[in-house]
């Protein structure tokens, strides 16, 4: 099962980090959170997040997700990338958090395009007769069946 490690503008990572504890009913495992501060030396904060990363990093590898490309966060997640075992994404929303926990256990290749795929797919206008017919003819299991957490 790969680790997961946001890194973001503070207060984001933690606050989807939490916002997936509340949709599962409890922190997922192996799921790590890093708020970039606007006076952060980008030093200090890639030394804490390649400890992070070594916490969470297991058998198929690991996933960092980032929010915005170019950002701070994202320069420093993307020195974390290591092919075949650390993959990259930025624009991370809870949607593709979401997808990336449910499919942690697959192989580090499918698992950043399932979350890319659940990200992108994560945003629609809402109250558009399209929003069914958009997730309605994906093969995804859980966008095909609709995702849906405790009420």
């Amino acid at each position: 099962m790969a680790g997961i490690l946001i890194i973001a503008h503070a207060p984001l990572a933690s606050a989807l980090r939490d916002c997936a504890a509340h949709v599962y009913c409890g922190q997922p495992e192996r799921l790590g959170a890093i708020d970039v501060l606007p006076d952060a030396e980008p030093a200090a904060v890639l030394a804490q997040a390649r400890e992070k990363l070594a916490e969470l990093i297991e058998g198929n590898g690991a996933l960092v997700l980032t929010d915005i490309f170019g950002a701070t966060p994202a320069n420093i997640a993307s020195r974390l990338a290591d092919p075949g075992r650390v993959r990259v994404l930025a624009g991370v929303n809870l949607p593709m958090l979401v997808r990336a926990i449910c499919y942690r256990s697959e192989k580090l290749e499918q698992l950043a395009a399932k979350a890319l795929a659940g990200g992108a797919q994560g945003v629609l206008q809402v109250g558009s007769t399209a929003v069914q017919n958009q997730v309605a003819n994906h093969p995804d299991k859980y966008a095909a069946e609709g995702y849906h957490h405790h009420q």
